[in-house]
């Protein structure tokens, strides 16, 4: 009996091929869109750099727009806005003119008194160095003293040779106040004109976008007026203290001193420090050791006054930004544009976060999902009684 007829299996599957590789290839408009885009960028760089000067300006001039905005509004209140801008950059312009005539006077009264007095310095030198055998030997092998001397007698005339050397700094003068005075000119027009030109460019976003950008932008400008107003306060302050402290010490140069230390108090962080260690040594040479220690207990105790009383109640209900982004925006403010920049690196940095906060606002509500037919809601006005936007420095 046979059995079933045996079957035929079929030959195992082989996997297919693999594919070739596909070759990537750029065909020529994509070359010429890149290096053109590239050229752009570079080109954009470039003309960039070639007008940082004016960029430069544009931004100081807005800064110091955007400070006196506040003045300007509080004044146009009960007279005209233009009579309003008139004071408020008049007092701006006499701010540095009184500095000057504070400052300048006393060091050219002292400055001549001590090149007329340096002969005498020579004289006391001689009799010190006679006294010492030592110092007499050393005088009599290298003429220290007749050379002293000598110098000392032309000191006088190099005095007069002084006005040559002004005048060969002269252009430098002129293209300071050239820049000055444009960035005034740019900033009046930023004032006068800067509301309308903001409006307008809000005008062209997105209905549903208007409303947080007129906010983000209001709350910049609140920010930055009111820590201006609040670092000029504090530094007058620091600087009137410090005029009293000197005068009561007897140490010279008091008013040239304590406008130093009202300037170097805008700078956060490290000025008020830096200021305090340029006073004590000056006040080293002066009545060392009681005017110096005094100067010192006086700095430590209005620095910690200044931090827990002054600048609270100065800059309370503030915009708070950790001292590691103060640091770091006043190292690139400083960089960028000297002590100005290290002036505005707080500003700037207030209004970058407020903006980044708006815009994070935004991101989150656009990412929640409204049923169909449902509008997203416009985005809440600040109550009438809301404190406007302040800018508080870390405290130290």
């Amino acid at each position: 009996m046979s059995g079933p007829p045996p079957t035929r299996s079929d030959p195992p599957q082989q996997p297919p091929p693999p594919a070739p590789p596909q070759s990537f290839e750029l065909g020529v408009r994509t070359i010429v869109r890149t290096v053109v885009v590239v050229l752009a960028v570079v080109a954009v760089l470039y003309l960039v750099y070639l007008l940082r000067k004016p960029i430069s300006w544009l931004v100081i001039a807005t800064f110091i727009a955007v400070a006196l905005s506040g003045p300007v509004n509080l004044m146009s209140r009960r007279m005209r806005r233009g009579f309003a801008i008139l004071l408020a950059y008049l007092g701006l312009v006499l701010i540095p003119i009184g500095i000057a005539a504070i400052v300048v006077p006393p060091l050219v009264r002292e400055g001549t008194k001590f090149a007329d007095n340096v002969p005498e310095y020579v004289q006391d030198l001689q009799r010190w160095v006679n006294d010492n055998e030592r110092l007499k030997d050393l005088d009599r092998q290298y003429n220290i003293v007749d050379k002293l001397r000598e110098r000392a007698e032309e000191l006088p005339s190099h005095i007069d040779d002084a006005a040559a050397t002004l005048s060969a700094v002269g252009g430098t003068i002129v293209g300071s106040l050239f820049a000055a005075f444009n960035i005034l000119i740019l900033s009046i027009f930023m004032v006068a004109s800067g509301r309308r030109w903001v409006d307008r460019a809000i005008g062209f976003a997105r209905p549903e976008h208007a409303p947080r950008i007129q906010r983000a932008v209001d709350r910049i400008a609140n920010a930055v007026g009111n820590y201006v107003g609040g670092a000029l306060l504090q530094a007058t302050i620091a600087g009137v203290t410090t005029f009293l402290v000197l005068t009561i010490l007897g140490v010279p140069f008091a008013a040239p001193l304590a406008v130093l230390v009202a300037i170097f108090d805008l700078v956060p962080l490290v000025g008020a420090t830096i200021a305090a260690v340029l006073v004590g040594i000056v006040t080293i040479f002066h009545d060392f050791p009681v005017a110096t220690i005094v100067w010192a207990i006086w700095a430590v105790v209005y620095q910690q006054i200044e931090n827990t009383m002054i600048q609270p109640q100065i800059q309370r209900r503030a915009v708070e930004i950790h001292a590691f982004a103060v640091l770091v925006s006043v190292l690139f403010g400083a960089t960028l544009f000297g002590i100005v920049g290290a002036l505005l690196a707080i500003p700037v940095a207030a209004s970058i976060q407020i903006a980044l906060r708006e815009w994070l606002d935004y991101r989150r509500a656009a990412g929640v999902e409204l049923p169909p037919g449902v509008d997203r809601p416009q985005p809440p006005e600040p109550p009438e009684d809301e404190p406007p936007a302040r800018l508080e420095l870390p405290r130290g």
